[in-house]
């Protein structure tokens, strides 16, 4: 286990159910800025940045299909896994690690 994996910290959101299905929760106060917690329609939780790399539109307002968020300023479609734009757009946002236990949402940050 390298150092950085050893400091990594996981914090408690919400239980997955406080997310709506196609939709996201966001946490205002973190220290990296807003983050949007989305759940898909087979229950996979994933979080990223709360703005799309094209104009800052808030992906937390946007529509999720499968692994990804489309941002509801421009239609850039943004997948989870890694918060890269879906071609033909270029750009990316933070992602975050999540992880759910026992119906838990946890985010490391």
């Amino acid at each position: 286990m390298s150092d950085t994996t050893a400091k990594l910290v996981w914090h408690h959101v919400c239980a997955v159910e406080d997310i709506p299905k196609l939709g996201a929760r966001r946490l205002e106060e973190t220290p990296h800025g807003p983050v949007a917690i989305f759940r898909n329609n087979e229950d996979e939780v994933f979080a990223l940045l709360d703005r799309c790399p094209h104009k800052n539109g808030p992906l937390s307002a946007g529509i999720v299909h499968g692994r990804s968020v489309t941002c509801p300023l421009h239609n850039w479609r943004i997948q989870f896994e890694d918060g890269q734009a879906m071609e033909p757009d270029v750009g990316c946002t933070r992602h975050f690690a999540v992880k759910t236990e026992d119906g838990q949402v946890m985010i490391q940050l």
